[in-house]
């Protein structure tokens, strides 16, 4: 076991440097070394899954130190309970990726076939890291890797804007983390885990830890408002890619968060350690829910919904870190087992939703949800395999998006006990918003599958839609599957995850989680999703019976009611669009009531003059205010940096020098304030 991340690794790498190799090999050959990398990943990543299962069962793996590294210390790879519970993920998403891969993306250019095994090698690293450096080296490894496959795509303006927003937050993650990490070695420089841990970060440093590692971590994971890139990087992204940026590597963003702040932070952090992380945390699960509801891409619509269940995890963290900070022990086990719950439960339904959206874009044509509709008929496999993962994106019982936030909303309401009033506040605060963005959550997954798989076709292309091919079906109902069976047992889950629940809330798991059932507390009540499934199921049948059993007549299939209007004349064959709701009509209620301040939503209808037979318009529309405030700024100060840096070439030989010496000075300056930088 020791062994075999190293070469898990090492194979991902071999898998890189073969479809680097793709385009010099006539189109049969690369083909064949297309269909190697991504079989090869699926197998990678299936190893993965394994490997982590073991570490989960057994306690893990001892820290291994590489023979190579920096001229400091080498490399080092261990697997604890924690970074097993996301190499799961990571070995079951990638999987399901891996297989669409193999059946979708076997025709594409070497730059697209390169980056991928280093994307997933990326990640592993990053998760397999017994030290800061090489969780750095891993997490830019992703980083970069990940925006080679958005630029990948064909070039046009939308996907070169992209492609440059996001290296650009990916740069600023890394310019925030690598400052973080150097506080948390200090002058000793012990960067390793337990180094690390034994000296976590106090006073001013642990300020500026907690700062730096919110916006660099927080940015990668799509927090607001550092989330401007997850709505235009999704859409340009082949699907596997979308999938695993969407479903896996923003949980690697929230895996590196948790494990320098709460992990490696120490245990003795005061109250206020996980405030930062339940107001971003509330505040992105509103405000991704809220444009989850607006959008027409079906994308850019699963790419909000992915903000708002990041900010659940970071909302379940920081609660975790506070009520341990109160000696809250078991409320803290229940605020971290919800957020590793849920982040293992969205990573997984999260990559089954954007598989479904490239398989009906690949058989539609289009992503926009004006232009698809009754795919249910032409595209069955793919409808119920969609309808399970927005029934668990939306959160109902008993599938696994439901167990998650049950339990964080329970830790919400056992956290009154700690005694600070305005945390008390704010608590009562984030539990309304955590509800908010659960019920707008709900309303945009609604509004995802009635449009594009119920009604009428909104066009010719859904009607010559076919089903998807054998192995596309497998890895969709794969994922569907888990999403039943985590929602079913996540007991023994949580169980099995004892140890990730324990290095988060410095309590030993969770107590109350059984075979069957989970509870809040010895005297709370319990959650037991399996009989609510059998009593679920034999009240769906009585019903059914129910009603054949009272029905005068058997019951035949008819048209579809058309909202009372007359039939559509013969030159509209698919029935007339203002009989059938469309995606902005739909949105209508949520955008009056709640877009107008948070989502600059607007709505203006033109008439036209009296006398004019031209019909009335309506125009409506919404805009982030958020990430055009925040890089406003940005675009100012790099316009003033670069002034600066021209009036520079300007200075004399005397004023560089002494511009030089002057920087000395204060570098030294710093040292010396540094702990411990007198002594030495």
């Amino acid at each position: 076991m020791t062994a075999a991340p190293v070469l898990l690794l090492c194979l991902l790498l071999l898998l890189a440097a073969a479809g680097a190799f793709a385009g010099r090999w006539p189109a049969p050959f690369g083909i064949a070394i297309a269909r190697l990398v991504h079989g090869g990943c699926a197998a990678v990543s299936a190893g993965f899954a394994l490997l982590a299962i073991l570490a989960l069962a057994t306690g893990g793996m001892a820290p291994v130190l590489l023979p190579f590294g920096p001229p400091w210390a080498p490399l080092s790879l261990g697997l604890d309970a924690l970074s097993a519970w996301f190499l799961l993920l990571l070995g079951l998403a990638g999987l399901a990726a891996g297989l669409f891969a193999l059946e979708r993306e076997v025709a594409v250019p070497p730059r697209r076939l390169l980056p991928w095994p280093l994307f997933l090698a990326g990640m592993a690293l990053t998760l397999l890291a017994a030290d800061a450096f090489t969780l750095l080296l891993g997490f830019e490894l992703m980083s970069l890797a990940s925006w080679a496959l958005v630029a990948s795509s064909p070039a046009d303006a939308e996907a070169r804007a992209a492609a440059r927003q996001y290296l650009g937050f990916a740069l600023f993650a890394a310019a925030c983390l690598v400052p973080a990490v150097g506080l948390m070695g200090g002058l000793a420089g012990d960067l390793s885990f337990a180094g690390l841990r034994a000296a976590p970060p106090q006073g001013w440093a642990a300020v500026a830890v907690l700062a730096l590692v919110l916006a660099g971590a927080g940015a990668k994971a799509g927090l607001v408002p550092l989330h401007g890139w997850l709505p235009l990087a999704h859409p340009v992204a082949p699907g596997p890619v979308s999938a695993l940026l969407s479903g896996v590597m923003t949980k690697v963003a929230l895996y590196v968060m948790a494990r320098l702040l709460l992990d490696l932070g120490g245990l003795g952090q005061p109250l206020w350690w996980g405030v930062p992380l339940m107001v971003a945390g509330a505040a992105s699960a509103v405000l991704g829910a809220l444009r989850a509801g607006q959008e027409r891409d079906t994308k850019v619509l699963l790419a909000c919904s992915t903000i708002e269940h990041v900010g659940l995890v970071t909302l379940g963290l920081g609660l975790a870190a506070t009520l341990r900070a109160a000696d809250l022990g078991p409320l803290a086990a229940l605020a971290a087992a919800a957020a590793l719950l849920h982040a293992l439960a969205h990573g997984l339904f999260k990559t089954l939703l954007f598989l479904v959206a490239a398989e009906v874009q690949h058989a539609a044509g289009s992503r926009r949800l004006d232009s698809l509709g009754a795919l249910v008929h032409a595209m069955p496999a793919v409808a119920r395999a969609a309808l399970e993962a927005a029934a668990a994106a939306a959160a109902l019982p008993p599938l696994s998006g439901f167990a998650g936030e049950w339990l964080l909303l329970q830790a919400l309401l056992g956290a009154w006990r700690v005694g600070e009033l305005g945390f008390q506040v704010l608590v009562a605060a984030c539990t309304a918003l955590a509800a908010l963005a659960a019920a707008l959550g709900a309303a945009a997954m609604l509004r995802f599958w009635g449009l594009a798989f119920l009604g009428r076709p909104r066009g010719p292309r859904p009607l010559g839609a076919q089903d998807a091919p054998p192995l596309v079906r497998a890895a969709l109902a794969g994922l569907a599957g888990l999403a039943v069976l985590i929602g079913l047992l996540p007991g023994p889950l949580l169980m099995l995850g004892a140890g990730a629940i324990g290095a988060l809330s410095g309590h030993p798991g969770l107590p109350e989680a059984a075979p069957l059932s989970v509870s809040p507390s010895v005297q709370g009540a319990d959650y037991a999703p399996l009989p609510l499934a059998v009593l679920l199921g034999l009240l769906g049948a009585g019903l059914v019976w129910l009603c054949r059993r009272l029905s005068p007549q058997p019951a035949r299939r008819g048209p579809a009611w058309d909202g009372g209007f007359q039939a559509p004349p013969p030159h509209l064959p698919f029935g007339d669009p203002a009989t059938q709701p469309g995606a902005d009509g739909f949105a209508q209620p949520l955008r009056r009531m709640l877009g107008g301040r948070l989502l600059a939503a607007h709505e203006a209808v033109h008439r036209p003059h009296p006398g004019d037979t031209a019909p009335a318009r309506l125009e409506s529309g919404f805009h982030d205010p958020l990430p055009g405030s925040l890089l406003a700024p940005l675009v100012a100060l790099r316009e003033r940096l670069s002034v600066a840096a021209e009036r520079l070439r300007d200075l004399s030989l005397r004023r560089l020098l002494m511009l030089g010496f002057g920087t000395l000075v204060l570098l030294l300056l710093l040292l010396a304030l540094l702990p411990g930088g007198g002594a030495r």
